[in-house]
């Protein structure tokens, strides 16, 4: 019975390493590439511990503003890994999730031209464990994405009802 349980248990692990990895996989380009600098900041900061990979989004939007120009925000658990820090997994299903750290809640969101990242304005990455996120800085990191989204003009100009 204890053989059964175990057997179960490696089972479901498996699964939800694959689901996690399709996730993943299944996401447009543009929003790997912001999955993928999120990753990367949180490897740099001194006060992160573990290595991370993605596990799901929460949401995605992106508002198209003409001549190949978006804006995107993406809101998505990182998931910890086993692995040591700063692991550079050429095979992501070797780094298996762990279960006894927190998810981190992670909001980026970032300007593209013709599906490449552009560095102004500067993307915006935020990310917390999920316990610590509290409703003022889901509201704040919201209202940084808004703001953003919207200094071109183009949006606003496209929303204005002429009588």
């Amino acid at each position: 019975m204890a053989a059964g349980l175990l057997l179960l248990l490696c089972v479901g692990s498996v699964l939800s390493l694959v689901r996690a990895q399709d996730a993943y996989a299944r996401l447009p380009e543009s929003y790997r590439n912001g999955v993928n600098l999120t990753l990367e900041q949180l490897n740099s900061h001194t006060g992160v511990h573990h290595h991370f990979r993605f596990l799901k989004s929460l949401e995605k939007s992106e508002i198209e503003s003409g001549f190949g120009v978006s804006y995107l925000y993406h809101h998505f658990y990182l998931k910890p890994t086993w692995c040591a820090k700063g692991t550079e997994e050429s095979n992501p299903e070797a780094c298996a999730f762990r279960n006894d750290r927190p998810l981190m809640d992670c909001a980026i969101c970032y300007k593209t031209a013709n599906n490449v990242m552009e560095a102004n304005p500067k993307p915006y990455v935020h990310c917390i464990q999920k316990p610590r996120l509290t409703p003022d800085m889901r509201r704040s990191r919201t209202e940084h994405c808004r703001k953003m989204s919207y200094n071109s003009g183009a949006p606003t100009l496209l929303a204005v009802k002429v009588g």
